[in-house]
């Protein structure tokens, strides 16, 4: 295998597709954000997307776009695409700090459409994880209403995902918008 360039070079065109998507994406999400004047706080608005990569997470290369973003040690607003090479696409809003406690509330009140729309929450104590196995994520279904108050109330940050099998790969782009939408309703609120 390592005498196969054309590996290395499928990767790359791969990865080249992804970094065109991400960007696309984000021109998507950037323009949503101001032609819906979504109230996010100044701080997070005035954010630049970012697109990421790595060859190493779990053993597999990732790309991610963070936006809108907002990162401080205590105080986390972002809202995360990811590409994971093998898994699958997934979009994340990641809330903790002052973020999480102003979100609380209409969180609570999404708790419903969060359950009808197929989202999931981090049950791990380590907000870095992105796998979507029991350890990390838990469907919204099957919470009650009291469980997901208690975890939203308890828990230092919040996070909520949606993940896109790689067979939607021709529809990611848009399903990706869709769910980056219905994410900044709630954040919006």
């Amino acid at each position: 295998m390592a005498g196969n360039a054309d590996l290395i070079l499928t990767k790359n065109a791969v990865l080249q597709k992804i970094n065109q998507l991400l960007g696309s994406l984000q021109e998507k999400q950037k323009g949503y954000i101001i032609h819906h004047s979504i109230q996010l706080p100044i701080e997070v608005l005035r954010s630049s997307p970012k697109i990421s990569k790595g060859e190493n997470y779990n053993g597999f290369p990732y790309q991610l776009l963070d936006y809108p973003k907002f990162f401080e040690k205590a105080n986390i607003f972002a809202v995360r695409t990811l590409f994971w090479w093998g898994h699958f696409f997934s979009i994340t809003l990641h809330l903790s700090g002052k973020y999480k406690t102003a979100a609380e509330q209409p969180l609570l009140r999404s708790f419903a459409a969060l359950q009808e729309n197929g989202f999931y929450c981090s049950v791990n104590n380590d907000p870095w994880k992105h796998d979507f196995d029991a350890v990390n994520y838990t469907l919204l279904q099957n919470f009650s209403r009291e469980d997901f108050e208690q975890l939203v109330t308890d828990k230092p940050f919040i996070k909520l995902a949606k993940k896109i099998p790689f067979e939607q790969w021709d529809m990611a782009e848009d399903v990706l918008f869709d769910y980056f939408k219905e994410i900044m309703d709630i954040a919006g609120n």
